[in-house]
């Protein structure tokens, strides 16, 4: 019997002795494995999300006050709206040539939780929501006509309403659901958009005209108050809008018009640059990130003593088997292997069943995450450590093998006391 053949056969007899003190262990090796698998990984994730700047826009335009509410409001449909802003200011800076897109945005209605937006037709012909890809409605379907009470529907929103082309459907007043706001207006779905795994799967968009002329809505441009009636036309003057997503010809146009708005304004706020706002609050949240980082390394300590406190309890069982093995020739060296190398092994299979563990909850959370803001996480997206400047090592393979490495160094104290069993003592008759 070859030496590494020895080894692995000590082992497994080890292991299917201590059967259940080996499963509980693994199990511990697996959660804190899986565990810091799946933060690291949500962390990352959301993070790039929410600071990205795939949204489409440069900078939102809205009422004064804060711009992080202005832009968890528009982009990701989170949020109260901070107010409104005139009309005339939308179409004056619609107008002017650095802005290359302006697109006006209206909320405050629901329909069962899933908020309606009401918007220009410019969202599905211009906008792109990523470089070279707009809205796509799926097969049977159509963008609205502004002129109509027509209404285009998310796909994660229609998934959970039930609604597709053709139904109908009331809004309900405010941006939570409340059976007493139902609004006795009707509108039909004529889209359904394709996925785009972004906020805007979540949302219910109408022609503008139609937030304008919803019941009990009050216009407030020219400060007075003016309600909509059927067959009139509303003066621009009367209109207002929530928000003016903005796309520039330039970046400059955003430090440009960010020091006339903001600095010297004090009419209305210019969120600008979207990723810089987002990071703010990112920045300001950073505790949470190091809290669940806290915990998942704490699971690591955990595991990493189950480890040591499973193969340590079972040596004063073990010494005669120590000492039989002594006396059929075993070095020293051998025993001090086998018990390092059972540790390892028991590390080894609970990074393993690791990466289940780490599917399940990354899963689990993909899930809330894409219920309450509509970003999506990927599961086989992990999370990528950056080492050095040039070197980004996937979590998904530090984690296993910081695993492994830690519970081959938690088998090295049980292991020196295996070392120095003494053979004669341990091999006395057992009265």
């Amino acid at each position: 019997m070859t030496g590494s053949t020895g080894l692995f056969l000590i082992v497994r007899r080890s292991l299917r002795q201590h059967a259940l003190s080996t499963f509980v262990t693994v199990i511990s090796v697996a959660l804190a494995s899986g565990l810091v698998m799946a933060v690291f990984s949500v962390k990352q994730q959301t993070h790039e999300a929410f600071t990205g700047s795939s949204v489409g826009f440069d900078a939102v335009l809205g009422a004064r006050g804060s711009q992080l509410q202005l832009v968890l409001n528009t982009i990701f449909h989170l949020e109260t709206s901070p107010g409104n802003i005139p009309w005339v200011m939308y179409d004056a800076i619609k107008k002017d040539k650095r802005v290359e897109l302006a697109i006006p945005y209206a909320v405050g209605d629901n329909y069962h939780g899933f908020r309606i937006v009401g918007t220009s037709d410019e969202l599905f012909t211009k906008f792109e929501y990523q470089q070279g890809k707009k809205f796509q409605v799926q097969a049977g379907g159509r963008f609205f006509k502004p002129e109509y009470a027509e209404a285009v529907i998310g796909s994660f929103a229609a998934q959970k309403t039930g609604l597709n082309v053709g139904d109908k459907f009331n809004p309900y007043h405010g941006i939570t659901f409340d059976e007493k706001m139902r609004h006795d207006i009707e509108y039909v779905v004529v889209g359904v958009l394709e996925p785009t795994n972004s906020p805007s799967d979540r949302v219910i968009w109408i022609p503008i005209e139609g937030i304008f002329r919803m019941p009990g809505h009050v216009l407030k441009g020219t400060g007075q108050e003016y309600e909509a009636k059927a067959g009139e036309e509303i003066p621009d003057d009367a209109k207002e809008v929530s928000a003016v997503m903005l796309k520039f010809t330039t970046p400059i146009v955003g430090a440009q018009m960010d020091q006339t708005i903001n600095k010297q304004g004090n009419r209305a706020t210019l969120a600008w640059p979207i990723e810089r706002v987002m990071l703010d609050l990112f920045d300001k949240i950073g505790w949470v990130d190091k809290v669940l980082g806290l915990v998942a390394y704490l699971v690591v300590i955990v595991a990493a003593g189950s480890i040591l406190a499973s193969i340590y309890n079972t040596m004063n069982e073990r010494r005669r088997e120590f000492a039989i093995l002594r006396a059929l020739g075993a070095r020293r060296s051998t025993v001090f292997s086998a018990i390092v190398l059972e540790s390892g092994t028991i590390a080894a299979l609970g990074s393993l069943l690791g990466f289940l563990v780490y599917a399940v909850i990354l899963a689990g959370v993909a899930v809330v995450v894409r219920a309450q803001t509509g970003v999506v996480l990927d599961v086989l997206q992990p999370a990528r450590l950056e080492l050095t400047n040039t070197l980004a090592v996937s979590i998904l393979i530090v984690a296993p093998l910081g695993m492994i490495l830690i519970g081959a160094l938690a088998g090295i104290i049980p292991a020196m006391k295996a070392y120095r069993t003494d053979v004669a003592s341990n091999l006395s008759p057992v009265s």
